[in-house]
């Protein structure tokens, strides 16, 4: 039963197939062609044959892993190698069916390769997932032909795989020396306004390309007959909370991911950065209420709590209740702090209704309200228009734009900060705006 189970024949078997029924039809016409058609069925019987004794002579023919990661990370792409070694003493030809998890929604997975004989062969694909949660991988099929190829036989591995999905840990690593490399800005990954600095002196030190020219020490310069500037130490031990509206604004899907994936990765990465600047780093999120809580700490376990909570974030989608961010917050956030919201508005009317708490919550904090654009209007804002529906289709589009603009003006005269973001640019657009505040001592 077993054998059965693992035995499928080739497309080739039935091409030659085709061909002798062909021949055949043909012995109607031609009858000398009849006899040759019955050797050439027993060639085919004969060669089949031979084909199933070296495919299941040996025992073991092929030995194959999967290899993935210990979690993936969500909204990259993520690495998946499959490891074979042949033991036939011949080459093979080799075809991968892979159970991806159902979330991939992918119906037609197949690699095909080439194993030479006795070969340890590497094969890899990449996977990208656009939810949290637990990814399940089910059977590892490989199916293996002789070169004679009339048949394949069936080899399963790796049965009921489970890897976990974490934000986005790989950009975690990606920006990890942001706040502190200074030649970062040459490749176009930081563009940071330095408007000023603490007056907290630390040290004086040689220049280097990046610093601050306005600190130049005179008196040390002509004494070492180098320029040497003053350096000042940043601010310290400031509480840094990261909210996230888990709200139906934020069900919107951008290249697969929603808006609230955007902003989980995009904290897990900022909480990384505020650690490192000695800050404390803290994150709830709320939709009808205030759930999922991390207290501003400067811990070494700090970060692996935050990923955690991240992880297990879950929501409804329900409409956010921003009466319950606005008591919450002034229950539990005594001391004066940093607070980037990510959520997202659409309408000044949307904005309207939600500005009272907002206004509530700055007057005890600094508050930073990061929203998104919607990149989609773009391609119709530029396609050109030929027809009166295409032309209201574009208005409509640009004013919509427009009054993304007029939101982030109305938050600036209450003096609260803002940044209108693509999604793709949110996390480096989020770590400058918090550099920023930190260079310019507002906090």
């Amino acid at each position: 039963m077993k054998f059965i189970k693992s035995l499928y024949l080739n497309n080739f078997f039935f091409y030659v197939l085709l061909g002798i029924i062909a021949l055949f039809v043909c012995a109607f016409i031609f009858p000398n062609l009849y006899n040759a058609v019955w050797f050439i069925i027993l060639v085919l019987i004969t060669f089949l044959g031979l084909d199933i004794l070296i495919l299941y002579l040996a025992k073991t023919g092929i030995e194959a892993e999967r290899i993935t990661p210990e979690k993936l990370s969500n909204g990259d792409l993520n690495p998946i190698n499959i490891k074979i070694r042949n033991h036939y003493t011949f080459p093979i030809l080799v075809r991968i069916i892979d159970e991806i998890p159902f979330q991939f929604q992918v119906r037609n997975f197949k690699i095909a390769k080439r194993v030479k004989a006795s070969e340890e062969k590497e094969i890899g694909y990449d996977l990208r997932p656009t939810e949290r949660g637990e990814y399940h991988f089910g059977y590892l099929n490989i199916y293996v032909s002789s070169p004679l190829r009339l048949i394949s036989r069936r080899f399963s591995f790796a049965k009921d795989q489970m890897v976990p999905t974490y934000p986005s840990y790989i950009q975690l690593r990606k920006y990890d020396l942001i706040a502190f490399s200074n030649n970062l800005y040459q490749y176009g990954i930081k563009k940071i306004r330095r408007i000023g600095h603490t007056m907290e002196f630390e040290q004086i030190k040689e220049y280097v390309q990046g610093d601050d020219l306005r600190t130049l020490n005179w008196k040390a310069t002509a004494k070492k007959n180098a320029l040497m500037v003053n350096q000042f130490q940043d601010e310290k031990s400031q509480s840094v909370y990261l909210a996230i509206d888990k709200g139906r604004v934020m069900q919107m899907p951008f290249d697969g991911l929603s808006l609230l994936d955007y902003a989980i990765n995009s904290t897990l990465v900022l909480s990384n950065v505020i650690l490192k600047k000695q800050d404390k780093a803290g994150i709830f999120a709320f939709s009808k209420k205030v759930e999922n809580r991390v207290f501003a700490e400067r811990r070494g376990s700090q970060m692996q709590k935050i990923l955690e909570t991240l992880y297990n974030i879950k929501t409804d989608f329900f409409e956010s209740d921003y009466s319950r961010l606005y008591v919450d917050i002034k229950k539990n956030i005594n001391q004066r702090s940093l607070i980037i919201l990510y959520t997202n508005f659409e309408t000044m009317d949307g904005l309207h209704r939600q500005l009272p708490y907002l206004k509530g919550i700055a007057k005890s904090h600094l508050l930073v309200v990061v929203f998104f654009q919607n990149t989609e209007l773009n391609a119709i804002i530029n396609k050109k228009t030929d027809t009166i529906q295409e032309v209201y289709d574009k208005v409509i589009a640009e004013k919509f734009m427009f009054e993304k603009r007029l939101i982030a003006n109305e938050l600036k005269k209450y003096g609260i900060h803002s940044v209108l973001t693509q999604p793709e640019n949110l996390t480096l657009d989020a770590i400058n705006k918090y550099l920023e505040i930190k260079a310019r001592g507002i906090l």
